[in-house]
């Protein structure tokens, strides 16, 4: 990292124009003996950079570490005569953050850049010179961690550096893996920093890069992370968790003791399987404390249990719970629903006879070099066939100043890729990103018309509308979720089926109580810059309408049902309507009238239970018939005219008609409708949802 790098020329650092004055064409094939640590031959790695031979190849067996060795030539080389605030050469720092790398098993491309991630910032190396000696992909990554770190801008530093760094992460995930290990190393050795820089430092490690470890998956920086802030920001409680992880350490540890008990189960159904204890990290045993009080010695850590393959995981499970007692509230199944950050793992907790319990991690062992590892352990997510094999040296053409898209980004990165675009300011971007960063489980909707949409957990129908619409959902008056209308304001969960409805209006706008229930930054940002655009609303208030007509007055009479009561009135109820040919059922009411329901009415039960005399009921032949439909459309000029015509084309008499007020831009319609034929029906009530603005047209 740049702020880290000290030059003792620090004059000519002053005067820029010396320096390029002074730039020199570096020439890699004159750099072959000038290692860090002594000569070498051409044909063997300097011994600075073994260590990290070592661990890329055991991941990589078969990786050519030849421009390992060229990247390191030119880096030692071109940070020669700087030295880290610690006085160590500079060298030392792109090397440690490339052994972090390896350790999680990373590709040979990213460890590339990696050394090199420094170069072109803080030293004459171009970015011309780094595609033509290590290609094209190498360059894509050196030049987006590049970005990330020259940005200075005052007050706004910090903000619009995290802004390019989204940008920069969004075209490949490999420069935010970069960002996150050259973190980790500063972190290490924050301890030449003065206490308030460090403080700092850590302030914005908390509040955004460990979330970002943390979705990326990339759990083996995040919790070491996490343990450095809470040294820096909480040194009490970090020197009490310590205490109590020191007063542990002599004593007996039931984990191992069930650890063993377990083995001896697994072994004994001849599932093949790995068992480890895995103590938790000081920031996990402090928030574990926090809950329960009172450590016991199985609070301590965890037993992690690797397999082979996913069906063992579960063949784990099953024996776990056959011959220990299970926790049934802590069993989660993230191997049949992975997190969104690529986690997959079952999790249950088991009682012994001695009276612990300990929690049990259930994983194949590749699901725990991605639970490790995260993004890192995918490799390129760029190369295919030849491409991924090749995929340690150069890859496919790239230019460095276009954007890609990644096909394996994940959904929150592109909501976080699309709304810091619409951002008014750094201010409102750094605050929502924290916001944004601290939502820690996504949802999957299904849009309807196939699709899908990743939503924090939370998102209403109104995140959803704005996610698939972007501005066009400011016309949003509506939706269907799983089938049923609902409000926007209405709650989402995992696997709800959406369809928004969409006003015909253009000057149709947001409501400022949608605020109140968005929850993603992409809408906030959306409806509040409407909400200051549009400070009157969306237009002039749609006028009251009439007050609703009693349709019980003029609903009287039985139409042509016949009732086999001599001389009784007979009345069509209203709840139900009833038209020829439905099942109908007759009761006798006060007054010696018989009102007649539909037989699935649910007033036909209540008359029955209330003991009302039952009678037959037929229709006559004649078939013109009286029915009440309810129709709920989008509020819109003309929309009345347009359904009194389209039921006038068939012939039906409208007898009544009541529109309630609006309510969120939504109309709710009730017509009486006399038909000559009930044949009709069916005809009418398409040609009513054919208007344009009704979105559903239904029976009482």
């Amino acid at each position: 990292m740049s702020a880290e790098a000290t030059n003792p020329e620090a004059h000519a650092e002053m005067r820029p124009e010396l320096r390029r004055r002074g730039r020199s064409r570096l020439d890699l094939r004159r750099l072959g003996r000038a290692a860090l640590l002594g000569p070498t031959s051409r044909d063997r790695l300097p011994d600075a950079i073994g260590h990290v031979a070592e661990a890329h190849r055991a991941h990589h067996p078969d990786a050519d570490l030849s421009i390992l060795r060229k990247a390191y030539l030119l880096a030692e080389h071109s940070h020669r005569g700087q030295m880290r605030k610690s006085g160590e050469p500079y060298i030392t720092h792109p090397l440690a953050v490339t052994l972090i790398l390896a350790e999680l098993g990373a590709e040979t491309t990213t460890l590339t850049a990696s050394l090199l991630h420094d170069t072109v910032e803080d030293t004459d190396v171009t970015l011309e010179q780094v595609r033509e000696e290590f290609g094209d992909e190498v360059c894509f990554i050196v030049d987006g961690v590049t970005k990330v770190e020259k940005i200075d801008y005052g007050a706004a530093a910090e903000p619009e550096t995290f802004r390019k760094m989204l940008v920069a992460t969004g075209n490949d995930v490999r420069v935010m893996s970069i960002k996150l290990a050259d973190r980790l190393h500063n972190m290490r050795t924050l301890g030449v920093m003065r206490p308030e820089k460090q403080a700092r430092i850590a302030k914005v490690t908390r509040d955004v890069l460990i979330p970002l470890a943390e979705r990326l998956g990339v759990q083996a920086l995040k919790t070491e992370l996490e343990d450095l802030v809470f040294a820096i920001l909480h040194p009490e409680e970090y020197e009490h968790t310590r205490a109590l992880i020191a007063a542990r350490a002599g004593q007996d540890d039931p984990l191992a003791a069930i650890a063993e008990s377990v083995r001896t189960v697994l072994r004994d159904a001849g599932i093949a399987a790995e068992v480890q204890v895995r103590p938790r990290h000081f920031v996990s045993l402090h928030r574990i404390s926090r809950q329960r009080g009172e450590l016991r010695g199985s609070d301590f850590g965890r037993i992690l249990v690797l397999v082979a393959e996913n069906a063992d995981c579960y063949g784990v499970l099953g024996e776990l719970h056959t011959c220990f007692t299970p926790v049934v509230s802590e069993f989660k199944d993230f191997i049949a629903a992975p997190k969104f950050n690529l986690y997959q793992s079952l999790h249950t907790a088991v009682a012994v006879p001695e009276g612990y319990v300990a929690e049990v991690i259930v994983r194949t062992r590749q699901m725990h070099r991605v639970a490790e590892a995260g993004v890192v352990a995918l490799g390129n997510p760029y190369a295919t066939g030849e491409t991924a094999a090749a995929s340690s040296a150069t890859a496919t053409a790239a230019d460095c100043d276009e954007e890609r898209v990644d096909p394996t980004r994940p959904g929150w990165l592109s909501r976080l890729l699309d709304w810091q675009q619409s951002a008014p300011d750094p201010d409102t971007f750094w605050s929502v990103l924290r916001a944004e960063l601290a939502q820690d489980r996504e949802i999957t909707v299904f849009r309807a018309d196939g699709g899908t949409l990743g939503l924090p957990a939370g998102a209403s129908c109104i995140d959803a509308a704005y996610a698939q619409h972007g501005e066009a959902a400011h016309g949003c008056i509506g939706a269907r979720v799983n089938g049923r209308l609902t409000s926007l304001s209405s709650p989402l969960s995992d696997g709800d089926t959406v369809q928004l409805l969409l006003a015909q209006d253009a000057s149709s706008g947001p409501a400022p109580d949608w605020l109140e229930h968005a929850r993603t930054p992409a809408a906030r940002i959306a409806i509040g810059s409407w909400l200051q655009t549009h400070p009157d609303g969306p237009g002039p208030a749609t006028a009251a309408p009439r007050p609703p007509l009693s349709v019980a007055g003029l609903r009287g009479g039985g139409g042509n049902a016949v009732a086999d009561l001599p001389d009784a009135h007979v009345r069509l109820a209203g709840c139900c309507t009833p038209v020829p040919p439905d099942a109908v059922a007759g009761f006798v009411v006060r007054g010696g009238a018989v009102t007649v329901h539909r037989v699935h009415c649910p007033a036909v039960a209540q008359m029955r239970s209330v003991g009302r005399t039952s009678v037959a009921v037929h229709w006559r032949a004649t078939a013109d018939c009286r029915v009440t439909l309810t129709a709920e459309s989008f509020g819109r000029p003309h929309l009345l005219a347009d359904l009194t015509e389209a039921i006038a084309r068939l012939g039906v008499e409208v007898i009544s008609a009541t529109v309630e007020p609006p309510v969120e831009q939504r109309v709710h319609h009730s017509y009486t409708l006399q038909m000559p034929d009930a044949a009709v029906l069916p005809a009418l009530m398409r040609a009513m949802r054919d208007v344009p603005g009704v979105y559903d047209v239904s029976r009482v």
